[in-house]
């Protein structure tokens, strides 16, 4: 009986047009007999952006946060009051994330650690029939996204990366538009983050705090001594965890970019800039233009300005669009889009305010579990926007243009930029299928 019953349901669903990519026989038996069935995600790295993911997650319908995991004791305790105020259940507290992997009861990992444990973290988590909502950029180099998505093919997981403007109905009809051929034909795509960050400073070795895991935070990564100045928001700017401005807030922008383009993956990738505001421990440039070209005869730039929050016409985040009919801008503020023909003459305005930032990102991503609906941001499509990101610091770090080959999509006749292409890891965290 439960096999005719699988049969039935299998086939009721082939007849509905659902997509089950993502789903295992079990899971979609289960989400099927039961639509509203409730999900338990865990938490991996609250000391920040996590906690508000947790509170989003707690938030949604059918949703329970079974678990916290942080290396940092003092980031677990302000998360799980955080939830408490909301008035969802206490979760389980964990140091290490494999003991959620563990657990056979949780859906799915949610990943907001350090750029370094992204992609190990959602591999692992895969593998243990978990699906996973990572954070951007999700991986810390090429070779790692090449796995991830692998990974989610293999083990047939939804995997979500965090790039929530992909969610944004009004940023959605807005590429549609272009898609569509609103300004004509799109050739070109400018976009920008511009901040006001301060100086780190100049760090020193000192003994590990007693409230923190310094083994388990460091994880994958080779082994270096505990500096003052790198945990807990630093190390974006250390190339041996972090990706720089490009891949911190970059990869928003540049993201949008490639969606209204509607490319893929690119044919040349160049990047200059520096560190010019602050002389101190900074790795990663705090000015730097990026340009990536594309075999559909198109062409993107993103400006990143972490010294000065002057971007182009004033704004601190955006995104134009080039066509041969005119111009479209997305607006931030607004969480919008204007539309002008090429006389710079206002054409159409569109208001998206009233958009949440997450709810339906992560909305999505609990529907894409539940009935295998198509995700918004699947973990190929954030690859691509990521590598983009990644491509742009290679060619910063050898100060050379990245030629990718188009078949291969592989680096061309360097060296030094293949090399950067993967990286070392700490013995037992190499990341495997």
């Amino acid at each position: 009986m439960k096999s005719d019953r699988r049969q039935f349901l299998a086939q009721s669903t082939a007849a509905a047009g659902v997509t089950v990519a993502a789903l295992s026989n079990a899971q979609l038996l289960r989400a099927l007999e039961a639509p509203n069935q409730r999900l338990v995600v865990g938490v991996m790295g609250v000391n920040g952006r996590g906690t508000a993911l947790a509170r989003g997650f707690a938030r949604l319908p059918g949703c329970t946060v079974g678990y916290i995991c942080d290396v940092d004791t003092r980031a677990v305790d302000k998360a799980v009051q955080a939830l408490e105020t909301l008035g969802a259940p206490r979760p389980k507290t964990v140091t290490d994330f494999r003991k959620i992997l563990d657990d056979k009861d949780v859906d799915a990992l949610v990943i907001a650690a350090p750029d370094h444990w992204h992609a190990p973290a959602t591999i692992l988590a895969c593998k243990a029939g978990k699906h996973v909502y990572v954070e951007k950029p999700c991986c810390h180099n090429p070779r790692e996204g090449e796995l991830m998505v692998a990974a989610a093919r293999k083990y047939r997981r939804a995997v979500q990366m965090g790039n929530q403007r992909r969610s944004w109905p009004k940023l959605q009809e807005a590429m549609k538009a272009l898609h569509e051929g609103v300004i004509g034909r799109v050739y070109y795509a400018r976009c920008w983050y511009a901040n006001v960050r301060g100086s780190i400073g100049r760090g020193r070795e000192v003994p590990v705090p007693s409230y923190l895991n310094y083994e388990l935070w460091q994880g994958p990564a080779p082994r270096r001594p505990y500096r003052s100045n790198v945990i807990h928001y630093n190390w974006h700017w250390f190339w041996h965890w972090g990706t720089g401005e490009l891949g911190n807030n970059g990869v928003h922008a540049i993201d949008l970019g490639r969606w209204g383009l509607g490319v893929d993956y690119p044919i040349q990738a160049s990047a200059v800039g520096g560190r010019f505001h602050w002389n101190d421990d900074q790795e990663t440039p705090d000015t730097l233009v990026a340009t990536f070209r594309f075999p559909e005869g198109k062409s993107l730039t993103w400006e990143g300005l972490s010294c000065n929050r002057y971007g182009p016409d004033g704004s601190t985040f955006g995104a134009t669009f080039h066509g041969e009919r005119g111009t479209l801008v997305l607006n931030e503020r607004t969480r919008g889009y204007t539309i002008y023909d090429k006389s710079r003459r206002k054409v159409k305005e569109v208001d998206g305010r009233g958009t949440a930032l997450d709810r339906d990102h992560l909305g999505n991503f609990l529907d894409a579990i539940r009935s295998g609906a198509r995700l918004n941001s699947e973990i190929e499509e954030g690859f691509k926007s990521t590598l983009l990101c990644l491509l742009g610091n290679i060619s910063y770090r050898t100060g050379r243009t990245v030629h990718l080959d188009p078949t291969t999509r592989q680096v061309e006749n360097d060296p030094e930029q293949r090399q950067l292409w993967s990286r070392e890891y700490a013995k037992g965290w190499e990341p495997t299928l």
